[in-house]
């Protein structure tokens, strides 16, 4: 049994000198090495950007989804879109684990876990795709996937069902990002705050913020609008859209008497938000961009363009103890927890 690259590079086909999440194929064959864990996949989060890209390319068709998913697999072996270049993540048990691994992980044979890295870089082969769920982003598999020595994950817990803790924690550092960047008395923002993120993130901004604070969530869609209202976590429910540029500055000054927000939480699944995040920022203040629709460029080009002095961070799934964070927030929360149970069991 060889001795793989901790961060999973001697898996990288081509481009050679690349890591695993940037290369365009990868080696998804199934002999483990001594530091890498086999996992029996269950389901895979596809992430919301891909699947909304995958379901309008397949016109909502099932069976042409799941060509889709099986094409991009079987061509790159991870679940890597190329046109959206994010991924997703798994849950499933562990099925092995490498000698050089055992007693260094909180780990055993048969344990569920979820991993906390992108599909992106992940080696993965579907055997077969038994159900998918188009309204959840999520589809449920045979199969098996390679963690690398640095992969993150999290054990699924006894007290919260499978699939409300897959999408949970698929969207964990969305929530603490936002407990980060929240102070009491900010006007914070949520761009999509009807979706599955957005919704962690205004519960969450709607804590930070405090009762002198003020929460903003922004939809298009009346039916987010209506349930933004009625979980009562934001002070205004905005129906927008965010791709409108001009018109959603306009409304958010509106809301604000022209002071403009402290935080803009993006958590929004298509492209072109990018300026209404910023111009309905004020100078000094901080965007985070959660979504993996972003341009980093039209930000950066764009903020540069109209003099907007803002912060903008980059969507890092990644945050120390994101994982506990966002499940505790269904511990703490029967209203969220029953949504969630609701939406995804």
């Amino acid at each position: 049994m060889k001795h793989g690259s901790p961060y999973g590079t001697h898996r990288v086909v081509e481009p050679q000198g690349v890591l695993p999440q940037g290369a365009w194929k990868i080696d998804n064959t199934m002999a483990l090495c001594d530091n890498e864990i086999l996992i029996d996949v269950s389901a895979l989060n596809i992430d919301a950007a891909s699947f909304t890209q995958i379901k309008t390319e397949a016109e909502g068709d099932l069976g042409r989804i799941a060509a889709i998913v099986r094409d991009i697999v079987g061509q790159r072996g991870k679940m890597h879109n190329p046109v959206t270049g994010s991924g997703g993540m798994l849950i499933g048990r562990v099925a092995a684990i490498g000698p050089a691994l055992v007693g260094k992980i909180d780990l055993e044979v048969g344990d569920r876990i979820a991993t906390l890295v992108s599909l992106s870089l992940t080696p993965l082969r579907i055997d077969a795709i038994r159900s998918i769920h188009v309204d959840k982003d999520q589809i449920e598999i045979d199969g098996e996937a390679i963690l690398f020595e640095t992969g993150l994950y999290a054990k699924l817990p006894e007290d919260i069902p499978e699939k409300v803790a897959l999408a949970i924690l698929d969207v964990a550092g969305a929530p603490a990002q936002t407990a980060r960047l929240v102070r009491p008395g900010d006007t914070v923002v949520v761009v999509g705050g009807g979706g599955k993120s957005g919704t962690l993130c205004v519960y969450e901004a709607k804590k930070r913020a405090g009762p002198t604070g003020c929460v903003i969530g922004v939809s298009p869609f009346d039916k987010d609008c209506r349930r933004m209202s009625e979980l009562g976590w934001v002070d205004h429910a905005l129906r927008a859209d965010a791709t409108d540029a001009v018109a959603m500055m306009e409304a958010i000054a509106d809301l604000t008497g022209g002071r403009m927000a402290d935080v803009v939480i993006n958590c929004v699944n298509i492209p072109n938000t990018e300026m209404g995040s910023i111009l309905a920022t004020r100078d000094g203040g901080k965007i985070y961009f959660f979504s993996m629709a972003t341009s980093f460029t039209a930000a950066a080009l764009g903020a540069e363009g109209v003099g907007k002095d803002v912060e903008m961070i980059v969507g890092n799934g990644y945050a120390k103890g994101h994982a506990v964070l966002a499940l505790e927030l269904l511990r703490e929360s029967p209203t969220l927890r029953r949504l969630f149970e609701t939406l995804y069991v």
